[in-house]
């Protein structure tokens, strides 16, 4: 798929640049000339974040032309996505350095992040200015972390006719390919046998479903299971979605893509970690093979599921990779997954709903959300709950009959397939960005990547 123009796009090694001054309102003074200062003054330019101001030259020449330019950052914290806007409030194809090496990492992020425009079957209108790369070491992992985000956000706006559960789990290789991990598949009569939950919601559709599992670390590394729901798109199966809920549906597999992505971020950083990655690739269709409601279904663990609802198809996915995961004793168990409307009205499309079993682990990566510029929203597994799962004729129902806490609830659902013993975090996600803003383009996101990496970070660190 690829990255539009590729990464060197928006960057280079080296190059005739212009300087970039990035200032606060009280560092203007000392950043900027006596003459470009006045400059600023005259224009209002104060430092006030996300505020550009493109400078002339002043020379008494008359020769003119642009010979700098300058960014405000305001008082507030200085993230990637200070720097956003840069890539396409720049004169096109303009080439830029920084002017001072602070805040390099965050500039170099931000500036790719806001470059990303999805162009498979449209080209962009016009290309990003580039930044020359500071060559600092933070470079590299700033990069790593672009070149993860924009292969997520690839993969959900890829439209789902071009993206079905074979490719997805193509891309999945083609990562575990690239870090020289192990990959296998596990499709057709094997899956049917021992994810039954999987095979129940993609059975309704003509493009099979399957697992992508890659493995890669060292023998004697803890475990980080991650697992990710990779629905390529959701009609809603027999209880249809209206045809508003389905337009953007291709981004269902949106858990799988920053799964994906935060593996992707962990093998290249060469992270302390042994990764089992697991990513339920199906299509929930509408055939005469769809399970329907009222169907009692199997699941890997044993219990048994009644169908409330076609829709909540998410959860039966998790459910058989959930328990596979916890089959390979891990320490660690994190799963995402763009799994309720109901985080997204309880918390918006920015902050991604954490549910957690272990307050250390919610703690980290609370802390490595706020780190990383990049928050998530601690919600509860309210115990009290947990009998609205109840169903007359299986062991439990996939949704409750009552119309409110659907996080929640989707949530207590997921732990019945978690042993007690191992820490495991539940990601609600949204995955979509609904209109353009700094750093952030229309479409397809990388919700929480950022987040949860650094999160893992804080928390391996704990359990040395």
């Amino acid at each position: 798929m690829g990255y539009p123009w590729g990464m060197e796009s928006c960057f280079a090694e080296a190059g005739d640049s212009l300087p970039l001054h990035i200032v606060t309102p009280a560092g203007l003074a000392e950043a900027l000339p006596p003459a470009h200062r006045a400059y600023c003054e005259a224009c209002g330019f104060t430092g006030q974040a996300q505020a550009l101001m493109l400078l002339p030259a002043l020379g008494g020449d008359g020769s003119g032309g642009l010979a700098s330019a300058v960014l405000g950052l305001g008082d507030g914290p200085v993230t990637p996505m200070s720097f956003g806007g840069l890539a396409f409030g720049l004169p096109q194809d303009s080439l830029w350095h920084l002017a001072a090496p602070e805040h390099a990492a965050a500039a170099v992020l931000g500036w790719g992040l806001g470059a990303y425009r999805y162009g498979r079957f449209k080209q962009p209108k016009r290309a990003p200015a580039r930044l020359v790369l500071p060559g600092a070491a933070s470079d590299q992992a700033a990069l790593a972390q672009l070149q993860a985000t924009n292969h997520a956000r690839d993969l959900i706006n890829t439209p789902a006719n071009a993206l079905g559960p074979a490719e997805l789990a193509a891309a999945v290789g083609d990562v575990a390919a690239r870090h020289g991990a192990r990959f296998r598949l596990i499709e057709g009569a094997a899956l049917a046998e021992g994810f039954p939950a999987v095979q129940a919601v993609g059975g309704g559709s003509p493009r099979a479903p399957r697992i992508a599992i890659v493995e890669w670390g060292e023998a004697d590394a803890p475990l980080l299971a991650l697992c990710g729901k990779g629905v390529c798109f959701d009609t809603g199966g027999l209880d249809l979605k209206p045809p508003s809920a389905m337009l953007r549906m291709k981004k269902d597999m949106g858990g799988a893509a920053v799964m994906l992505a935060l593996a992707d971020c962990l093998m290249a950083a060469r992270a302390p970690w042994r990764i089992l990655l697991v990513v339920g690739a199906v299509e929930n269709s509408v055939s005469g093979e769809a399970f329907r409601p009222g169907d009692v279904i199997a699941t890997r663990a044993g219990l048994s599921v009644e169908i409330g609802n076609t829709d909540a198809e998410g959860r039966l996915v998790l459910a058989d990779l959930l328990t596979f995961a916890a089959e390979h004793q891990p320490a660690l168990i994190l799963n995402g997954a763009t799994l309720t409307g109901a985080a997204r009205v309880a918390l918006g499309p920015d902050l991604p709903a954490l549910f957690a079993n272990d307050d250390a682990l919610a703690d980290a990566l609370l802390q490595g959300g706020s780190a990383a510029h990049d928050p998530l929203w601690r919600l509860p597994l309210h115990d009290g709950y947990d009998s609205w799962l109840d169903s007359g004729v299986a062991d439990l129902n996939n949704v409750s009959s009552k119309p409110s806490a659907g996080a929640v609830v989707a949530a207590l659902f997921l732990r019945r397939f978690v042993p007690k013993a191992v820490p495991w975090a539940h990601l609600d996600l949204y995955a979509w960005n609904d209109a353009n803003r700094p750093g952030r383009p229309e479409g397809g996101e990388a919700t929480g990547l950022r987040a949860l990496q650094s999160g893992l970070a804080i928390y391996r660190d704990s359990i040395r």
